[in-house]
C-alpha cells in the first residue's frame, strides 16, 4: 500500500463529527486571517508580504514531505495541483492582500461569504452539480446583503475597485475549492507544498513588476501577525480545509466562509478597534441568509439529480492518478 492509499484508508475511517470539529477550527483560523492580514499590510507592501508568508508555508509543508518521505504528485495530478496554487494561492490572495489595504477585514469576510453560491454555480457550469432555483435566489438575497452592506446613504462606502477585487477573489478561490476538491486524494501536505510554492513564486513576480520594496518586518505586531498567517493561518488553516475537503464535497467545503463574517467582525472589532455597526451587521444577516436559502437549508442540500445521473457531488470529479490505488470516496 502506498502513502497515498495509506492516507485516504485512514482519513475515511475518521467519524464525521471529528470532521465538522476540524471544519470548525478551520472557520476559526480562517477568520482570524482577515484581522492579521490588515496587521501585516501596517508594514510590508500587500503582494510582498502575501508572497513571504506562503514561500515560508511552502517551505514548512517541503520539509513535512521530505521527512515523511511522501510521493510528489505526477502527471494530470501535478498539473491540477499547479492550478490549485494559481487560483487558491496567487490569484485569490493578490487580490485580497490589496482590497484588504482599502476595506475592513469585516467587510471582506462578508463579501466573501457568497464563496458557498459561487462554488455551486462554478461546479454547475463544469457539470458537477445541477443548477436549481433555490441556489440562484440565495445568490440574489447575498447580493442585496452585499450592496446594503457597502453602499451608504453618500454612495458606496468602499472604492468600487476594492469591491470588485473581493467580488473576484471570491470567483477565484471557489474554483480553488474544486481543484482542491480533485487533488484531495493525496497528502495535504503534499499539495500544500506544490501550490504555495507555485502561488508564493507569482506573488513576489507581481511584487517585483509592481515595484513593492521587500523588506522583513520589524514591528511586534506586525511580526506576530506574518508568524500567525505562515504557522496557523496557512500551513495549519490549508491542511485542516484539504482534509474536510476530503469527507465533504466541494460545495459543503466551501461553506466555511459563510461563518467567516461573525468571526472577524467580532476579532476586528477586538483587535483593530474597528466598531461594528448596525448596518454591517444587517447586512451580514441577510448575506448569510442569502447563503443559508441557496446552499445550507436541507432542501438546498437535498439531492436533485436527473434520472440515471449519478450523485456527483459525492463522486470523484476527476480520476486520479491510478483509480485504483485510491479510495473512491476521496475523490
Amino acid at each position: 500500500m502506498d502513502t497515498t492509499t495509506s492516507v485516504t484508508a485512514r482519513w475515511s475511517s475518521v467519524p464525521d463529527a471529528t470532521t465538522a470539529v476540524m471544519y470548525g477550527l478551520a472557520v476559526t483560523l480562517g477568520a482570524g486571517n482577515f484581522v492579521a492580514v490588515r496587521v501585516s499590510n501596517r508594514e510590508l507592501a500587500p503582494f510582498w508580504g502575501a508572497g513571504l508568508r506562503f514561500g515560508l508555508a511552502a517551505l514548512l509543508f517541503v520539509a513535512i514531505v521530505v521527512v515523511r518521505r511522501l510521493d510528489w504528485p505526477r502527471g494530470r495530478d501535478l498539473w491540477l495541483t499547479a492550478w490549485f496554487g494559481v487560483f487558491g494561492f496567487a490569484a485569490f490572495y493578490a487580490l485580497m492582500y490589496w482590497a484588504l489595504t482599502q476595506v475592513e477585514a469585516g467587510l471582506a469576510s462578508v463579501v466573501l461569504a457568497i464563496v458557498p453560491l459561487a462554488t455551486v454555480l462554478m461546479a454547475a457550469a463544469q457539470g458537477l452539480e445541477r443548477l436549481r432555483p433555490r441556489v440562484v435566489l440565495g445568490a440574489v438575497v447575498a447580493g442585496v446583503g452585499i450592496v446594503w452592506i457597502v453602499v451608504g446613504d453618500g454612495g458606496f462606502a468602499v472604492p468600487v475597485g476594492a469591491l470588485l477585487a473581493m467580488l473576484a477573489a471570491a470567483v477565484v478561490t471557489s474554483e480553488s475549492v474544486i481543484l482542491g476538491k480533485q487533488v484531495s486524494g493525496n497528502h495535504p501536505a503534499v499539495t500544500n507544498a506544490v501550490g504555495m510554492l507555485v502561488g508564493s513564486v507569482l506573488l513576489l513576480a507581481i511584487s517585483r513588476v509592481a515595484g513593492e520594496t521587500w523588506a522583513l518586518p520589524t514591528r511586534t505586531d506586525v511580526v506576530v501577525a506574518v508568524t500567525y498567517l505562515v504557522v496557523l493561518g496557512s500551513v495549519g488553516l490549508f491542511a485542516l480545509v484539504l482534509l474536510v475537503v476530503r469527507r465533504w464535497t466541494a460545495s459543503a467545503t466551501s461553506y466555511l466562509f459563510v461563518l467567516f463574517p461573525v468571526v472577524t467582525m467580532l476579532l476586528d472589532a477586538w483587535v483593530s478597534d474597528v466598531p461594528l455597526t448596525v448596518r454591517g451587521l444587517v447586512g451580514a444577516i441577510v448575506v448569510m441568509a442569502g447563503v443559508w436559502v441557496g446552499a445550507l437549508s436541507r432542501q438546498a442540500r437535498a439531492p436533485d439529480l436527473g434520472p440515471g445521473r449519478p450523485d456527483r457531488r459525492a463522486a470523484p470529479v476527476v480520476p486520479t492518478r491510478t483509480a485504483e490505488a485510491h479510495d473512491p470516496t476521496s475523490t
